[in-house]
């Protein structure tokens, strides 16, 4: 009995030192693949070129993306000269993201991190890289209109609900993108929306999003806006015949307006 127990031992350890010896599959991450919030699809290359051409990322940038899968968002990036951040799910794709990124050499640019995107703090980003579902965008939209006025997010093929893109795109037949072909950009607008002060009257604004309207009230009447603009913190409209161009921070406008005499400086104060 006791050279049986001492075999057995002896066999289980064998076997356990032969599995140990078996070289280890790398992971593969397959196209479809469930995730915890969205499905892995990944973009083609041609996809992620033109997100990136299109968010105009440069160099001085700091490119996140949600559910980064593999990774290559944020390398195109980091190619590119950019700081990046990925924040995925799944620790074999972050393992994953890290090694292909150590192989194009943009591990000083290019970092990836395991956590939940709708905890992950975004508040740095000058520019989000996605691919996720309108689901996943409506939830996050909020906190998209939290990042500074002027930061851009950019997404393959699919929307935000009410916020029409600034610019969209399809991508070329003769591109390698045989589905899930469409570019959208969104710019981050300033908040507009209140009553402002200004030295010769007032102004009232309503925004969504991009779109505004409203009117200026002047000791000639009240003119209603027209021609309206709102790109970041960079507003203009026409009210009254006279062009108003400026930059909003925070309570403040300043910028100029054009009046048949020429550019005089205009500033405006919210209440």
């Amino acid at each position: 009995m006791r050279k049986t127990t001492l075999s057995l031992a002896l066999l289980l350890t064998l076997g356990s030192v032969a599995q140990a010896q078996q070289p280890q599959v790398p992971f593969e991450p397959k196209s479809g693949q469930a995730g915890k919030d969205v499905v892995w699809v990944p973009s083609p290359p041609a996809m992620v070129d033109r997100m990136l051409d299109m968010a105009k990322v440069t160099p001085d940038d700091f490119v996140m993306d949600l559910g980064s899968g593999d990774g290559r968002n944020i390398i195109a990036a980091a190619k590119l000269g950019a700081q990046g951040l990925g924040v995925e799910y799944n620790p074999d794709m972050v393992a994953l993201s890290r090694r292909l990124a150590a192989e194009a050499g943009v591990s000083d640019k290019a970092r990836f991190v395991e956590g939940d995107m709708y905890a992950a703090d975004i508040s740095k980003a000058t520019v989000l890289a996605l691919f996720l579902l309108p689901v996943n965008l409506n939830r996050l939209a909020p906190k998209f209109l939290d990042l500074a006025p002027g930061s851009r997010i950019v997404a393959n093929t699919f929307g935000i609900d009410d916020w029409q893109p600034d610019e969209q795109i399809t991508l070329e037949p003769d591109s390698d993108c045989s589905s899930w072909c469409d570019v959208l950009l969104w710019i981050v607008p300033a908040r507009a929306a209140g009553t402002w002060r200004m030295a010769n009257g007032t102004m009232t604004l309503a925004q969504k999003y991009q779109m505004i309207e409203g009117s200026v009230t002047t000791d000639d009447g009240t003119h209603a806006i027209a021609r309206t603009a709102l790109d970041g913190a960079r507003i203009s409209f026409i009210a009254g015949g006279l062009n108003y161009n400026g930059t909003i921070t925070g309570n403040q406008i300043e910028g100029t307006v054009t009046t048949p005499a020429g550019q005089v400086p205009w500033k405006a104060t919210r209440n």
